[in-house]
């Protein structure tokens, strides 16, 4: 009886011994990452793969890498700018009594004075064709470039420019291959990645940021320009970041930053690389961006409007002037013309036919269906480049 409770308590400790060996040698082979047999009916499910780029491509020193490959290729811009402005001989004669009191008859003369600018920039090609904002060298008597290589200055020339866009293109003559960056597909980026920029704010050489895409597509309006489509970020932005790139966690330019809000912290903008792409070769071939054009001023049509030109709902746009010698003015569409087609589509406000004219291609031949004195029209138009 002794003898079978000792082999019982033998057995059930060796079973103990052995489920325990099992377990810790299983735990051993997944921790070195091998495969340990194990029967399912279906094969096991892999860990998703955005979790191993995840970990991959972020970690502590993502950033300091990412600033290490990319920094050479942003460079630091300024410029001078000559300004003329109202100005006299002796800055006392500005006073009124004094010029009466000694009786000089003194008329003011234009005086240049130099305003100075700070800006952005980075690299696109090794022979030096640089991109940053328009307003950074708009106007500019000279544009100088730093390179992290160099403290001297390179000269730049303005290659070209589009204020719409409020994009430019320079170049330096370095000499030697340059650094350069590569645009990402803005397509691909989605609100809340990660996003660096690297600019020089206030003249601060290199600043690293970092934030997320706050959002995709923002219409806002900066100097009378209006834009459409530009990212919003939290990373931040500060005037000299103007023209500077905005890089996702590769390396790649997803955006120029361009602007931020004074009035709120962590709200900068961005022009989308997939804008700039669509217009580089435009502005460095063509020194400008090449749009079609119909030369129509529109306004939209309210109730009031559709009651006066006798118009049963309000519908289409109105024509409220025509540019000369436009192809609007060529096709025979006037003042008080009423668009309710664009090439069959229709048009409900102003807007919608901005849109299909710049979809339009220079050339193409497009047929506008009007509303005039009580009737409506089918006019062919020739859509020309806007000069």
């Amino acid at each position: 009886m002794f003898n079978l409770r000792v082999n019982k308590s033998l057995v059930i400790y060796t079973l103990i011994v052995f489920l325990a060996g099992i377990l810790t040698t299983g735990i051993w082979f997944a921790g070195k990452g091998y495969d340990f047999p194990i029967s399912h009916s279906k094969p096991v499910q892999a860990a998703p793969e955005t979790t191993t780029a995840l970990s991959t491509f972020f970690g502590p020193d993502t950033i300091q890498k990412i600033v290490e490959k990319v920094g050479p290729a942003v460079v630091k811009i300024e410029t001078e700018t000559e300004i003329q402005t109202q100005g006299v001989y002796d800055p006392f004669l500005n006073d009124p009594f004094f010029r009466e009191f000694f009786g000089f008859d003194i008329h003011p003369r234009q005086t240049p004075r130099i305003s100075r600018g700070l800006g952005s920039g980075f690299l696109i090609s090794r022979d030096g064709y640089i991109i940053t904002n328009n307003h950074v060298v708009d106007g500019a008597s000279k544009i100088s470039v730093y390179l992290t290589s160099s403290q001297k200055p390179y000269e730049a020339k303005l290659v070209g420019s589009d204020a719409q866009l409020d994009l430019a293109v320079i170049k330096i003559n370095a000499g030697h291959d340059l650094p350069v960056l590569k645009f990402g597909d803005t397509n691909e980026l989605k609100v809340g990645n990660w996003v660096i920029a690297i600019g020089n704010p206030y003249g601060l050489d290199h600043t690293v940021t970092v934030g997320v895409i706050s959002a995709k597509g923002r219409p806002i309006t900066i100097n009378g320009n209006e834009f459409k489509d530009l990212l919003q970020t939290d990373a931040s932005i500060n005037p000299g970041n103007s023209g500077g790139p905005l890089l996702n966690l590769k390396g790649e330019v997803v955006g120029i930053n361009t602007a931020i809000n004074a009035q709120a912290q962590g709200i900068g903008f961005a022009i989308p690389s997939s804008t700039v792409t669509q217009v580089l070769d435009q502005l460095i071939e063509q020194g400008k961006v090449i749009r079609p054009w119909l030369g129509v001023y529109i306004q939209p049509v309210t109730k009031e409007l559709a009651d006066y030109f006798g118009l049963k709902k309000p519908e289409g746009v109105l024509i409220s002037s025509v540019a000369d010698n436009s192809p609007a003015q060529k096709a025979g569409l006037r003042r008080g013309d009423i668009i309710l087609e664009y090439n069959k589509t229709k048009i409900t406000k102003p807007q919608e036919l901005q849109d299909a004219v710049k979809d339009s291609k220079i050339g193409d031949k497009v047929v506008i269906l009007i509303y005039r004195e009580g009737k409506t029209l089918y006019v062919p138009v020739k859509i020309e480049t806007k000069t």
